[in-house]
């Protein structure tokens, strides 16, 4: 049996990037909703942070689908 290496670093590096982006843009979705349940709190209006967070879900939920449209085809 023969492994390659370099295809199995590949496999690894594109799952660890594609992890981290998808963490980091629910993050940016939850921190983009905050923001905006607090200004709305303090009477103002924040549609910028909760037009971005919905884009940051959006992004995170095409990324999943697209994974799984992967899978399955």
């Amino acid at each position: 049996m023969d492994i390659d290496w370099a295809a199995l670093g590949s496999v690894f590096g594109v799952s660890l990037s594609a992890t981290v982006l998808l963490v980091t843009l629910f993050t940016l979705g939850i921190v983009g909703l905050s923001k905006h349940e607090a200004a709305t709190e303090r009477g103002g209006s924040a549609t910028l942070a909760r037009t971005g967070a919905y884009a940051s879900f959006a992004l995170c939920a095409a990324a999943v689908a697209y994974g799984i449209y992967l899978i399955v085809s």
